[in-house]
């Protein structure tokens, strides 16, 4: 069995994307790594090339800044990483510039591309997901963050990245997967909030205009993360590969979690989710078979 990782960067020093640790995360199940790697205002190729692994492969791209509705141009990229990879790879395993894969649940991985590779059912493998939020003790868990989502394919080149690289579709259909026992770990909402500002205006300009953002943002200085609907606490335990930037973390961050900032509606269905694990209309990007 072969194993491809594939991801996509772009400014991503600027923003302080946990890039290596994300790449890091994921190697060991991976015989290669191929990073996409778009023109930068940044050092983003040098970071990239500082990597230290031989399974990582560069190839640089430039991206279609007029591909801005619904953030196409992060699956044209996406798609780019995914050609890229060797003809011999069974299972292809995606990973944004913000996810890492807790080390737990690597041997669950293996096993799961194992026991499916030659299944010609199963099209991809699905993945829980834990989003933080302000810092490393909180999760965001209301409904607007996702669930559960594709990251690892079936070296299939009719698979395609869907909309903004959210997940994959086959002929315009949902894919066929597994749930797997493994769990994704988002850091994107998790920066000092000048870089979080940064960040934010910079994934932005993937589906506005820059006069658009230079108007919504001209007076914020950082961002405030006070501005969110629902937290929970987390006391469990992150990848080892994300012990240094944990210890770096240079802001404060606390929020009361008994604070839910919604509506009525939003409110009686977050508790039935909380009190059931039923999302009531959740919006699967899969087919679980």
């Amino acid at each position: 069995m072969f194993v491809s990782g594939f991801t996509i960067a772009r400014n991503v020093v600027r923003a302080d994307y946990p890039l290596k640790e994300a790449v890091y995360s994921i190697l060991p199940v991976c015989d290669e790594m191929i990073i996409a790697v778009g023109k930068s205002d940044d050092a983003t190729l040098d970071l990239v090339k500082s990597f230290d692994s031989p399974k990582i492969k560069i190839i640089e791209t430039e991206w279609d800044d007029s591909l801005r509705e619904g953030g196409k141009v992060l699956a044209v990229e996406t798609n780019k990483a995914f050609d890229a990879i060797s003809e011999k790879a069974d299972w292809c395993f995606y990973i944004q510039a913000d996810e890492c894969l807790h080390e737990q649940y690597l041997d669950h991985v293996r096993e799961a591309m194992i026991d499916f590779c030659d299944d010609k059912e199963v099209e991809g493998l699905l993945l829980d997901y834990k989003h933080f939020y302000g810092s490393y003790d909180y999760l965001a868990d209301s409904r607007n963050w996702y669930r559960k989502e594709i990251r690892i394919i079936k070296n299939n080149k009719k698979i395609r990245s869907y909309k903004d690289a959210q997940g994959f579709r086959i002929d315009n259909g949902k894919l066929r997967v597994k749930q797997i026992d493994a769990c994704m770990f988002h850091y994107g909402w998790v920066k000092h909030p000048k870089q979080q500002l940064e960040k934010l205006k910079q994934a932005r300009k993937l589906w506005h205009s820059d006069e658009f953002i230079d108007q919504t943002y001209a007076d914020a200085e950082m961002y405030d993360f006070s501005i969110v609907d629902s937290l929970s606490l987390y006391n469990g335990t992150h990848p080892e590969v994300m012990k240094e930037r944990i210890a770096a973390k240079n802001w404060k961050f606390e929020h009361d979690i008994s604070r839910k900032q919604m509506g009525f509606k939003k409110k009686f269905l977050y508790w039935i989710e909380k009190y059931t694990g039923w999302r009531v209309g959740e919006n699967k990007n899969y087919r679980i078979i």
